[in-house]
């Protein structure tokens, strides 16, 4: 996962809505959003080289996300899949989602952001900081860095679901599935520096990310509402940011 928008508890009847974008290698097999068997209790795209995911919701109405944090020169050497955290966020409720565990096992990790929880407490750990941060309610954007940086895309997602949010009570999926597939790319002078080239902070500075080998894989919008309805909604795109298909998840949390 690469860059993730979230609104908490800004609308009355939707407390919770994320909408995400997966940049990845086109070449990486992955299984659809799909409910995980035996249990089915876990909605979300499968890495199938790996085996983790990069953004899932549960029947008891929780969610959690991964983004990476590009980092010139980072360890990678026998270090494990990032995607493993959210589902064990997801799928293991004595797994111990605090700080401190974090904090004591993220080096076995890439360098990652974690988002997880509901929309009652929601919350962002950052392996390189090894802080974390509980969101308080309004926009958030999750991307490559820290939680809410000022990047281009970031600062432009957040303010597209702002004015879209502002006049509209009701989202609607594929409404804001359109803000994902932004292709504008920001100005030199205002890109990030992640150390890698000039060419690729270009290529990677848009929301939607368009290469023949890298880039927008799918898009996913979740929307939990007051009455614990859960939406989930993914668009999946080949190498030339075509889309491929798409599936839509509607269900009431298991508590509801």
């Amino acid at each position: 996962m690469c860059i993730l928008f979230v609104a908490l508890k800004v609308l009355p009847d939707f407390p919770l809505i994320i909408c995400a974008n997966r940049d990845e290698s086109h070449a990486r097999q992955t299984q659809k959003a799909h409910f995980w068997a035996p249990e089915n209790t876990l909605l979300a795209g499968r890495d199938l080289v790996a085996g983790g995911t990069w953004l899932g919701v549960n029947k008891s109405g929780n969610v959690a996300a991964i983004t990476n944090i590009r980092m010139l020169g980072a360890n990678t050497k026998n270090k494990k899949s990032r995607g493993e955290l959210p589902v064990f966020a997801l799928t293991q409720p004595n797994f111990p989602l605090s700080s401190s565990w974090l904090k004591e096992n993220s080096n076995k990790y890439q360098p990652f952001n974690l988002l997880y929880g509901n929309e009652h407490s929601l919350h962002c750990y950052n392996s390189q900081t090894q802080k974390c941060s509980t969101l308080p309610p309004g926009f958030h954007a999750i991307s490559n860095g820290e939680l809410n940086d000022i990047w281009p895309k970031m600062a432009r997602g957040n303010y597209a679901l702002k004015q879209y949010l502002n006049t509209h009570a009701t989202p609607v999926p594929s409404e804001l599935l359109a803000l994902l597939t932004d292709t504008q790319q920001a100005k030199d002078k205002h890109l990030p520096h992640t150390g890698v080239s000039l060419k690729w902070e270009r290529l990677l500075s848009s929301i939607f990310i368009k290469h023949p080998k890298y880039g927008t894989r799918s898009s996913s919008v979740i929307l939990i509402n007051r009455q614990k309805h859960i939406s989930f909604t993914e668009v999946r795109f080949n190498n030339r940011g075509d889309q491929v298909g798409q599936e839509a998840f509607h269900f009431n949390t298991e508590d509801s």
